[in-house]
């Protein structure tokens, strides 16, 4: 059943974005697993679109925020406003919802503002509520924060913490298009045509697959191999190779594992199975590490990328100590 929802959600995708295909089926993922994503590209390649687009075909709320180095955090939550009855002069507190209030929270260049603000979102991606003036306003399900940044450092741009970062599942990349699909987006973009989107899942459905993945059987041994490849991504572990020692450091934590076994599960219960194989596993290390991993000083010097180790992770998996 999931199979062919995401099959025809994936077509319907395909209507208003060309290429990216394997961007699409991440972001999907981690849609039915539940998460958060973050999608890193550089400037006009759909980001923005790819969101918006998938918000219009499951019929669910949308807010887009544009960050910048001046927006603050009660921009983004909410804030409380003195409110005056005219009738009765009482006046009262009034909590004005911010944008975060939506089912999908696009956070276009989250990196272009200061830490500060972008730490306003860590309760509702973390808690799904926002706490303001000592009350708890819980936000509507299915909650999801899909923020985009540029892949490049410029003036005006801000690192993402690293706690931050962790609470994204996926780090989707979305590069330039190949010379055939950009000819095909500059002549559907410059014609007089139109798309039209189809909806194709309710909220309640949506919510209803999302409990249904959670319950998508993973096989002992792969368990086992999910830690053991997380654990080696770390240079103190003690059967991590020197490889790792040498150019990491700080690896992937315990949300890792979590989120690669999260994410098998959905691509699992996405193709038809009922149970993960190791295709499932190997098709979402790289989305759930890449941005798990802090490389040293020597690994920019020999010009040693986070996909190189993920790479070589997963082609020679460490043995359990």
């Amino acid at each position: 059943m999931l199979r062919g929802q995401s099959e025809a959600i994936v077509a319907q995708l395909k209507q208003a974005i060309v290429g990216q295909d394997k961007a699409m089926r991440q972001v999907l993922t981690v849609f039915f697993a539940g998460g958060h994503c973050l999608i890193t590209g550089v400037p006009g390649v759909a980001k923005t679109l790819l969101v918006a687009s998938l918000a219009r075909i499951m019929k669910l709320s949308f807010k887009r925020i544009q960050f910048t180095p001046d927006l603050m955090p009660s921009d983004i939550t909410g804030t409380e406003i003195l409110e005056e009855d005219l009738t009765t002069g009482r006046r009262e507190l009034k909590f004005v919802r911010g944008p975060v209030f939506a089912n999908i929270v696009m956070a276009d260049e989250i990196n272009r503002t200061p830490p500060k603000t972008q730490a306003a979102l860590l309760e509702t991606m973390q808690e799904r509520q926002v706490t303001i003036g000592g009350k708890t306003y819980p936000l509507e399900q299915p909650s999801f924060v899909l923020a985009t940044q540029i892949p490049f450092e410029q003036e005006g741009t801000y690192p993402l913490p690293e706690a931050q970062q962790d609470r994204f599942m996926f780090s989707v990349r979305m590069d330039y298009l190949g010379e055939d699909d950009e000819v095909a987006v500059i002549k559907s973009s410059t014609s007089t045509a139109e798309t039209e989107l189809t909806p194709i899942m309710e909220k309640a459905e949506l919510l209803a697959y999302q409990e249904m993945i959670l319950g998508v059987q993973v096989p002992q041994e792969l368990v086992e191999y999910v830690v053991d490849l997380v654990s080696a991504s770390r240079p103190e572990s003690a059967h991590a190779p020197d490889y790792v020692r040498e150019y990491v450091a700080w690896g992937a934590g315990v949300r890792a594992s979590q989120y690669i076994i999260l994410g098998a599960k959905a691509g699992a219960a996405m193709a038809g199975r009922t149970a993960v194989v190791p295709e499932d596993i190997h098709g979402v290390v790289a989305p759930v590490m890449r941005h798990r991993i802090g490389l040293s000083f020597r690994a920019d010097l020999d010009k040693v990328t986070v996909e190189d180790l993920i790479r070589r992770l997963v082609e020679a998996p460490p043995a359990r100590a």
